[in-house]
C-alpha cells in the first residue's frame, strides 16, 4: 500500500528557508486590484476581476488556470499590449502602462524574423534602442552562447528545431535587459521531449541571469516543475483562487516529477482547477446512437 501524500502546504526547512529569503527581496512587479472587461452582445463580460499580486526579484511565478480564467489577457496587459478597465501596475514601486523595455515577451509562437539569422534576430531589438552594430554583436552573441546556441549564431529560422527557434526568441527578450520576463505557454507548440528539454534550459538560464520570470501556462506538471509559487486562477470571471508555495527542493531535476511533494502538489491543482462536480441527469450530454441494429462494438 502506497503511503499517503504530505500536505501541499508543508515545506522542509531548505524550501521554508528558501521562501524567507525571497521575501525578503524588493518587489519588482505588483498587480493591484486589476480588472478587465470587454464588450459583450448582452452587456459587459468581466474578464478579470480584482487581480493582486506581487513577484519578488529573480522569483519564478507561474500563472495557470481552466479555459477563459483569462490568463493570456492578464499578461498582455502586463506587457503593455491592452489596457486594463480598473486597478494598475507597478514595476520597482512605479506606476506604468503601455509597452516598456523593462518588460520583455516570449509568446508561444516563434516570433521570429525568418529573413533574419539567429545572431541578427537577437540584434533586432539592440540596434532599435540604437545600440551600434559591433556592441550590438558583441552582446548578441553573449546571449545566444548563454542558450546554448553559439554554433547556430549564423542559421536561418528555417534551419532550427521548434525548441531552438524558442531559445532563439528567449535569447531576443533576455537582450534587453528586462527587468521581468513574460512567457505566454512558450512550450505549449512543441513535443513532449523537446518542452521537457526546454523546461530544463529555462531553469538553467534563469539560474544564471538577473531576471524575474512571469510565466503562464496550462500544463500543471510545468508549472511545479519552473514555478517557485503558483498563482491560480479561476474562471468567468478570472479572479485569484489561490496562490500556492511550491514545496519542491531546488535545483529541480526530472526525477522529482514523481516526489511525495510534487505529487502533492499536482492533486492540489487538480481539485482546484478541475473539481469533481457531480452532474444532474439535465446536465449530462445527450447520447445520439447513429449505428445500424448489429453494429455494437461491446
Amino acid at each position: 500500500m502506497s503511503e499517503p501524500l504530505p500536505d501541499y502546504l508543508s515545506q522542509a526547512p531548505a524550501v521554508a528557508a528558501r521562501f524567507a529569503k525571497i521575501k525578503e527581496r524588493p518587489v519588482v512587479l505588483e498587480i493591484d486590484h486589476l480588472g478587465r472587461q470587454f464588450a459583450g452582445e448582452h452587456g459587459p463580460v468581466v474578464a478579470l476581476r480584482d487581480i493582486s499580486f506581487k513577484v519578488h526579484r529573480r522569483e519564478l511565478v507561474c500563472v495557470i488556470g481552466p479555459s477563459g480564467c483569462g490568463k493570456s489577457t492578464l499578461i498582455r496587459i502586463i506587457a503593455g499590449l491592452d489596457e486594463p478597465t480598473s486597478g494598475r501596475m507597478l514595476v520597482d514601486g512605479k506606476e506604468t502602462s503601455g509597452p516598456c523595455p523593462e518588460r520583455g515577451m516570449v509568446f508561444q509562437g516563434y516570433t521570429l524574423f525568418p529573413w533574419l539569422t539567429v545572431k541578427k534576430n537577437v540584434m533586432f531589438g539592440l540596434k532599435m534602442q540604437g545600440m551600434a552594430d559591433d556592441q550590438a554583436d558583441q552582446e548578441a552573441r553573449q546571449w545566444i552562447d548563454l542558450v546554448g546556441l553559439g554554433r547556430f549564431a549564423d542559421a536561418y529560422p528555417a534551419q532550427l528545431s521548434g525548441g531552438m527557434k524558442q531559445r532563439t526568441a528567449i535569447a531576443r527578450a533576455l537582450a534587453a535587459n528586462p527587468r521581468v520576463l513574460l512567457m505566454d505557454e512558450p512550450f505549449g507548440a512543441l513535443d513532449a521531449q523537446t518542452r521537457a528539454q526546454m523546461q530544463s534550459h529555462l531553469l538553467e538560464i534563469w539560474r544564471n541571469v538577473d531576471v524575474t520570470i512571469l510565466f503562464i501556462t496550462h500544463d500543471l506538471d510545468e508549472a511545479i516543475f519552473l514555478a517557485d509559487r503558483i498563482l491560480v486562477l479561476k474562471a468567468h470571471p478570472g479572479e485569484v483562487q489561490e496562490v500556492i508555495e511550491v514545496p519542491v527542493p531546488r535545483p529541480r531535476q526530472l526525477t522529482q516529477l514523481n516526489s511525495p511533494e510534487f505529487l502533492a502538489t499536482r492533486r492540489r491543482l487538480e481539485e482546484l482547477i478541475h473539481p469533481r462536480v457531480e452532474a444532474h441527469a439535465q446536465e449530462r450530454l445527450p447520447i445520439i446512437r447513429l449505428t445500424q441494429v448489429g453494429d455494437d462494438v461491446e
